[in-house]
This record gives structure tokens, C-alpha cells and sequence, in this order.
């Protein structure tokens, strides 16, 4: 089998209220996603897509995304696309790095492979092991009475952990804290998310004055270096998130001891191929695992659930769902969300059919 085309497709996806993250210094109102939807000299299609969260979340931007794809295609084209290995392989050596880009074009040869072989993605990603998947919401950084209303409708949708987005300064921050800690509902999980916006101090102060010791940190500075000074200082688990973007990350934090969990995005480490080497290495040294991906519509939200299903439960915490933020289509089918839980069917593939309408006229084609 062989590539023969590569369609890319831009889509914009309106976020239906403004996001702020990072203790507000970060602000969203609309993600820009890249569809790309790859064809076969045996009449097989696959689709992936890849969307940062905007340009200043992490490395990568959404024009990026499509200029590294014009890099790449032609080095595709003739490829076997069921050689993952080999298909990564080529990605890495004409593009070194842009994880981002390559993710697109990874998933959908993961399509293609479970739609050849008649099998989900899931199946192929080490088989089902459950039968659905627990969300996390997350809370956007507001003020502490906006904060609160926001995770008791989150937790009214079915939602029973939540990432609260922190960071914008000790006095700040606690009162978030212990507002969000006073309201919450039983049974419901919290993790405070600083998005790499706490100096070390302020990290180990916020931490510090917590008492609850259940409840997780996340990304509390911006380098592993930092966040292991943290982690000497403080008793609370601490979730790794942005400074994670591949397998020598991971290591020196588990080598460390500085992650008890870790944000395992997709479009960040590079797609399927390269999360799934993460997920097992967390396996095999005990760190749990939020399995999702950066952004995107049901295309991307469906991929990184395919690969949490194929997860041992106790190594998952909570999924997040970007399609909870934004209300456009783009493919019928793939993961189904209903009162915080997501689950997923044994269709072939990813499970997915294109809404052509919601995707308009290729941007770019490569043949």
C-alpha cells in the first residue's frame, strides 16, 4: 500500500466562552485546527488532525502546523502508511522536531492501519481495557466566585474532576484555592493547574498552605529543573504537563521522583506512535497518566481516547474532552461524552466519517 494524496484542510473552531489560563496572563477566544486527511493507491483514507492551543500555550502554532505538513508531504508520497514505525521514521529525519506537525499525519496512518486490518485503533494500541473513560473539566483562571460557579456546572454536566487554572500570585492564587476547596461538591476531585506560571517560592508557598492532601498540582513552574526544586520541598502529588514533550523528559522526571503524574498529550509528544511509548514506560514505573490531546474537534478528542482505552485503569486519572469548549462538527461518529464519561465503539479506524461541510475546500493538496 501507498500514499498517493495528502488533503489538509483548515477549520477555525470558536471557543463559546473566552478561555484564560496561566493566572490570566494567556487568554483564548478561538483554536485554528489543520484536518488532514490521507489517501492509498488501494482506495483506504485516513484522517488526523492537529490543533495547538493557539501560538503562545507551547512551541507550536497553528500555521506552523500546516507549513511543516507542505514540508513533509513529499517525502510521504509513495510511503506505506501502514509502517508506522517506518512512516515516523521518514517524519523525523526530513523535519527534525515539530512534534506538532507530525501529529496529523500519524494518526491517520493509525486510521488507515485499523481500517485496513478491520479493527479500532484501540485494538491495535494493546486491545480494550475499559469500558469508558472518566473526563476532567477545566476551569478557566477567573475570579474566585466565577471560578466556583464554573465547577459547580461542570460537576451539574457529570464532570467529577477538575483542573482549576492558577497562577497568577500567592495572596491571588490561595484565595482561588480555598474558595474552589470550600464548594466542592463530594466525591469531586480537584487539580490546581498553574501552567508553568509560578516562580519555584511561589510554588512551595501555594502548596505549602494547603493542608488537603487531596488534591493534585499540575505544571506549577515553567522547566523540569524548577518543578524537581519544587517537588523537594512540597508533600503534594504533582502532575507534569508542558515540560514533557518526550521520552528523555519523562525519564529524568521519573528518575527524579519529581512526577506522580503526567499530561500526556498527543500533538505534543508527536501523535499516537510516540504516546503510546510514553504510556508504557509510565506503566512500567507506576506514574499515572490524563490522556488527551492539546486541542482540536472530535478528530483529535477520538484519537486520544482510543489510546486511554487501551490503558490499564489505575494508571488513568482523568481525560479532557476539548470539544466541552467549542460546539463546531467536524466528523460524525468517534468518542460519544455523556455526564463526564467518554466512550467509544469498535468501529474499524478511529471510527470516524468527515461532515464535508464543516471542513470547505483543501487548503493544500499534495500528490
Amino acid at each position: 500500500m501507498k500514499i498517493t494524496r495528502l488533503r489538509i484542510y483548515q477549520v477555525d473552531l470558536p471557543l463559546d466562552k473566552p478561555y484564560a489560563l496561566s493566572g490570566g496572563r494567556l487568554h483564548y477566544s478561538a483554536l485554528d485546527s489543520t484536518i488532514v486527511v490521507i489517501e492509498t493507491d488501494q482506495g483506504l483514507f485516513g484522517i488526523g488532525e492537529s490543533c495547538p492551543w493557539g501560538a503562545s500555550y507551547l512551541p507550536a502554532f497553528a500555521l506552523g502546523v500546516r507549513a511543516g505538513l507542505a514540508e513533509l508531504a513529499p517525502h510521504l508520497l509513495g510511503c506505506n502508511p501502514l509502517n508506522l514505525n517506518a512512516i515516523n521514521q521518514v517524519m523525523d529525519q526530513a523535519l527534525p522536531g515539530h512534534p506538532y506537525v507530525k501529529t496529523a499525519i500519524d494518526m491517520a496512518c493509525w486510521d488507515i492501519l485499523g481500517r485496513h486490518s478491520n479493527l479500532p485503533v484501540h485494538a491495535l494500541l494493546g486491545g480494550r481495557l475499559n469500558a469508558e473513560l472518566t473526563l476532567q473539566s477545566s476551569i478557566p483562571t477567573a475570579t474566585p466566585r466565577q471560578m466556583v460557579a464554573d465547577m459547580h456546572l461542570a460537576h451539574a454536566e457529570g464532570y467529577r474532576t477538575h483542573s482549576c487554572k492558577v497562577g497568577s500570585g500567592v495572596v491571588a492564587d490561595l484565595a482561588r484555592i480555598q474558595s474552589l476547596l470550600a464548594e466542592r461538591m463530594n466525591g469531586d476531585q480537584l487539580t490546581f493547574d498553574a501552567n508553568r506560571a509560578w516562580l519555584p517560592a511561589q510554588a512551595v508557598a501555594v502548596m505549602n498552605a494547603v493542608r488537603d492532601c487531596d488534591v493534585h498540582f499540575e505544571q506549577p513552574c515553567e522547566t523540569l529543573e524548577q518543578c524537581q526544586h519544587v517537588r523537594s520541598l512540597t508533600r503534594q502529588p504533582l502532575i507534569l504537563d508542558e515540560c514533557i514533550h518526550g521520552a528523555g523528559d519523562l525519564y529524568r522526571a521519573s528518575a527524579s521522583n519529581t512526577a506522580q503524574a503526567i499530561g500526556l498529550k498527543i500533538a505534543r509528544v508527536g501523535g499516537l506512535t510516540k504516546a503510546r511509548q510514553l504510556r508504557d514506560y509510565c506503566i512500567q514505573q507506576g506514574i499515572q497518566m490524563n490522556i488527551e490531546d492539546v486541542g482540536g474537534s472530535q478528530i483529535a478528542d477520538t484519537a486520544a481516547m482510543h489510546l486511554a482505552l487501551a490503558t490499564p485503569n489505575q494508571y488513568l486519572r482523568a481525560s479532557w474532552n476539548a470539544c466541552r469548549h467549542h460546539s463546531v462538527v467536524t466528523a460524525l461518529g468517534g468518542v460519544h461524552v455523556s455526564r463526564g464519561i467518554a466512550r467509544l465503539d469498535d468501529t474499524p479506524g478511529l471510527g470516524l466519517t468527515l461532515c464535508p461541510n464543516a471542513l470547505g475546500e483543501a487548503v493544500a493538496i499534495h500528490e
